[in-house]
This record gives structure tokens, C-alpha cells and sequence, in this order.
């Protein structure tokens, strides 16, 4: 199993507002901090914000945060919404599937249950699960020059 890349800069996207929550955030900045096209990570912003993970302000002094507590954004929700429009394999599509075996074949609901026990651990996962205290991001990410001081120093992970 491999994530997608707009899920991948999905979960970036989110880290690097969480990680600046007091200040607003530019795509830009955005693209350039997580290693991505800026055009990719608009994409992966507009449909954040338009499910309402985070919220967006235009203008000269406009930019992106999040849009609910990072406490209560679960990664398994995220993953879910861009992962969705792929189906896994050819026999979760109905539309194109052509596959010989769809009526005999066991492995589909093995598949299923695998996937669904994937979703629930990552429903058990915020957002600020993956930020808070993992200083290492928070260096990584930090947009201005006020790291948590906790965090000062040695970069740590939790």
C-alpha cells in the first residue's frame, strides 16, 4: 500500500499550520518548507478547505490555518478523504473492474478488513497527536522565530 501524494501533502499541509497556529500561512511557504509544487499543495489546500480543516483568507496579508483545534482533526478522516477516489484494485471499482474472479474470490474481503483496520488506527490519531511535543517538526517547520521552549536545543521526537 502507498498513500498518494495529495494525501502525503495533505498531512503536511496540516502539520506546518499546526505547527504555526498563531500565525497565518502561505502556500508558498507551505510548498517550499514540505519539498512540494506549489501548484500540488493549492490543490490539497482547496480541498482542506473546502471540507473545512482549514480556512482561508485573501488578500495581500491573507493566507491559510486551520480551521478547528488540532485536537479534534483525525488523520484517519484526512486520509480517508483523499484517498477515497482511487480505488485499492481493480475489483473495488465497480464501474471498471473486469476482473474473472470477482465472484469467487476471497481476497477482496481480506483486503476490506485489512483496509478498514488501517482507517481505524488512524482514526485514533489527531492532528495534535503529530505535533505536539515532537520538536524535531516544530524546528522544521516553524515559521518564525519562536520555538517552544521545550524545544530548545537538541531536537526530540516523541
Amino acid at each position: 500500500m502507498r498513500l498518494t501524494i495529495r494525501t502525503n501533502l495533505a498531512a503536511r499541509v496540516l502539520m506546518y499550520c499546526a505547527v504555526n497556529d498563531r500565525t497565518l500561512a502561505r502556500t508558498s511557504d507551505i510548498a517550499t518548507e514540505c519539498n512540494a509544487s506549489t501548484n500540488h499543495v493549492a490543490r490539497v489546500v482547496q480541498q482542506l478547505q473546502a471540507e473545512g480543516y482549514i480556512e482561508t483568507l485573501r488578500g495581500r496579508s491573507g493566507g491559510l490555518r486551520l480551521a478547528r483545534p488540532a485536537d479534534r482533526i483525525s488523520i484517519g478522516a484526512v486520509f480517508r478523504l483523499f484517498e477515497t477516489e482511487i480505488p485499492f484494485a481493480e475489483c473495488f471499482d465497480p464501474e471498471n473492474n473486469s476482473c474473472p474472479l470477482i465472484g469467487v474470490c476471497r481476497l477482496r474481503g481480506y483486503v476490506t478488513r485489512a483496509l478498514e483496520a488501517f482507517y481505524h488506527e488512524l482514526d485514533m490519531v489527531t492532528l495534535d497527536d503529530l505535533v505536539r511535543g515532537n520538536c524535531g517538526l516544530i524546528e522544521l517547520l516553524s515559521a518564525g522565530p519562536s520555538i517552544p521552549d521545550n524545544c530548545s536545543g537538541a531536537a526530540q521526537e516523541s
